[in-house]
């Protein structure tokens, strides 16, 4: 980015905290952020934390209260948000109409799906914007690759689903890793050491995965020897596609709560 722009952080969370933390590690200037809220909170050296909301416009406007909060929160917002502001938000279930109908100087608003990751520059970031010129598009997709790999939206109707993938899928995998080492310990090892172990082989596994030419599937298959202890293991997770189903109806669990609170926001706006 050829500037360094300034960003407004409204609702300075686990979630914001962690996008903050990308973008410092990635170089950005500490002292061009600003976050807000009603009660101090501890932020980053450099950065600056205000109660009640700053004065003047910002290149930048990042949402991160509580999805219900927004309606509450908007109106003190709106005179920060210019037309040479665009509007990040990472509210489940806020549409970016309802961004567009409560900030409407803004010169463009964007949905951002990434998750805790975002810190270390590691998570998949999700976006769909309305609006937005090309150069601010291209702006917003480097902020958003700091962060990781940006990954931009053609439909807002999946983004519930994306989210469900992309944002709540960290919190799926962790189930995963407890119930590894959860199981190695009900069959004799040692608790410390199985979840140790668990959360090692996970980090390497998905760091091959990542580097890999090959697909996930096609891993498992090269890991499995035909009769072998990791083919029987597989067994019992693909009987009757036990694993893809429960993770089907895990995703469309969460896709689905997505989706009803952007109808519960709809009917407030």
């Amino acid at each position: 980015m050829n500037r360094t722009p300034t960003i407004l952080v409204a609702g300075f969370g686990t979630m914001t905290g962690a996008i903050v933390e990308g973008w410092l590690r990635a170089g950005l200037d500490p002292a061009s952020v600003t976050a807000c809220g009603p009660s101090p909170k501890p932020v980053p050296p450099g950065m600056r934390f205000v109660t009640g909301v700053p004065e003047g416009e910002f290149d930048y406007l990042l949402l991160g209260m509580k999805p219900q909060k927004l309606a509450e929160a908007a109106p003190g917002l709106e005179p920060v948000a210019g037309p040479e502001t665009v509007v990040l938000s990472v509210l489940a279930g806020i549409e970016l109409s309802t961004l567009a109908r409560l900030f409407p100087r803004a010169a463009g608003a964007v949905r951002v799906m990434p998750n805790l990751a975002a810190a270390l520059g590691k998570s998949p970031v999700a976006l769909l914007a309305q609006g937005l010129d090309e150069r601010r598009r291209e702006e917003v997709t480097e902020l958003a690759a700091a962060l990781g790999t940006a990954e931009w939206l053609a439909d807002e109707s999946q983004f519930e689903l994306v989210t469900a993938l992309a944002g709540s899928g960290p919190g799926f995998l962790y189930r995963f890793i407890d119930a590894l080492a959860a199981g190695a310990t009900r069959l004799g090892l040692d608790a410390g050491q199985a979840q140790r172990l668990a959360v090692q082989m996970v980090e390497g596994a998905a760091a091959l995965a990542a580097q890999s030419s090959y697909s996930p599937a096609e891993l498992a298959r090269r890991v499995a020897s035909p009769g072998g202890m990791t083919q029987k293991g597989l067994d019992v997770l693909d009987a009757d596609e036990a694993l893809v189903r429960l993770l089907t109806e895990t995703l469309r669990a969460a896709r689905d709560r997505g989706r009803e609170m952007a109808g519960a926001a709809r009917e407030e706006g």
